[in-house]
């Protein structure tokens, strides 16, 4: 498949203009080869990533994470990334998430997710739900909430938007990256899964969106962080 058409097909699930200001994203380097036959997945592109597409003889890296700086060596291969649009796209990271954890979104305002349960669920069963998902996962009870209905999403690292979610009803927040201040001062449940946990997912929906038209490779990438 051409390079070109990969781009489109992207493009057209996360549409670059509704990426931040501040965001890179779209072709972060291109070679000679336009003519594409085997894609590498990841998060973000490291020198290790680097280097297994190069051993997989990867025509493409397609990422979800920017460069903004792009070292000369890493132009030998083509280069793509999704990064804010994805996190705003219909059925990108964020969603990704509420439906790996196999809940349905009721609501959305700009990068936060809502979901509205038929029922209150307790803390702890929650806690239970999202350790199936992250080994690293951490939270933040300030008002020792016994239970919790409404839940707002932002994969990756949301914690900025913490007050908009209480100031829309919200009784916990899933995010990851979460700070010790913030934390501290939060007026709600935040549940922080780790920025790599909550993202992860969406390397299947590029991969579904891609099915067909190029050989496949996910990435082997992990937390930086791990649990003692």
């Amino acid at each position: 498949m051409k390079r070109a058409e990969i781009y489109a097909l992207i493009n057209k699930f996360a549409p670059p203009e509704t990426a931040e200001e501040w965001d890179c994203v779209g072709v972060l380097a291109e070679n000679g080869n336009e003519e594409i036959k085997k894609i590498l997945l990841c998060l973000t592109v490291t020198e290790d990533i680097f280097n297994q597409a190069l051993e997989q003889k990867c025509d493409m890296i397609i990422s979800h994470h920017p460069l903004f700086y792009v070292p000369i060596k890493y132009k030998s291969i083509n280069i793509f990334c999704a990064h804010t649009n994805l996190d705003l796209a219909k059925g990108g990271t964020t969603d990704t998430l509420i439906k790996n954890l196999g809940l349905e979104k009721s609501e959305e305002n700009g990068f936060v997710r809502y979901v509205d349960l038929t029922s209150p669920i307790s803390v702890s069963e929650f806690v239970q739900k999202l350790k199936k998902l992250s080994p690293n996962l951490r939270y933040v009870n300030n008002k020792n909430v016994k239970t919790i209905q409404k839940i707002a999403f932002c994969a990756g690292s949301g914690s900025e938007f913490i007050e908009t979610a209480k100031d829309e009803g919200a009784d916990a927040f899933v995010t990851g990256d979460l700070k010790f201040h913030t934390a501290l001062e939060s007026p709600i449940v935040i549940f922080d899964i780790g920025h790599f946990e909550s993202e992860i997912p969406i390397l299947k929906v590029f991969e579904g969106l891609l099915q067909n038209k190029a050989e496949i490779i996910l990435a082997k990438e992990e937390s930086p962080f791990k649990t003692i």
